[in-house]
């Protein structure tokens, strides 16, 4: 059987003067993205060592499920709202393989 399961992980680094808005508006996404269908887990990691930077560890049941999430206005809102707040950006696309 074949396995349609999509991990994501998505790497933030915000801007250390925008620390607390980036991480306010994370925290907003999830509650609303825990509900959306398809949505297996949406686990959102602060490091340990550079507070600047979050880490969000998403399983979606498939890749068409999470590009719906990726068209959600909530996101459109998070993006607006961090405008000019994050330093970097990094988004992987993984199958789990055992």
């Amino acid at each position: 059987m074949k396995n349609d399961q999509l991990t994501i992980v998505a790497k933030i680094l915000a801007k250390e003067e925008k620390r607390a808005l980036v991480k306010s508006e994370l925290l907003k996404l999830i509650m609303p993205t825990r509900a959306e269908e398809g949505c297996i887990n949406y686990d959102l990691h602060q490091d340990n060592e550079n507070p600047n930077l979050f880490l969000f560890h998403e399983n979606w049941e498939s890749r068409e499920l999470w590009q719906a999430h990726m068209n959600n206005p909530n996101l459109a809102a998070y993006m607006k709202a961090t405008d000019g707040a994050v330093e970097e950006f990094s988004l992987n696309e993984m199958t789990p393989i055992g």
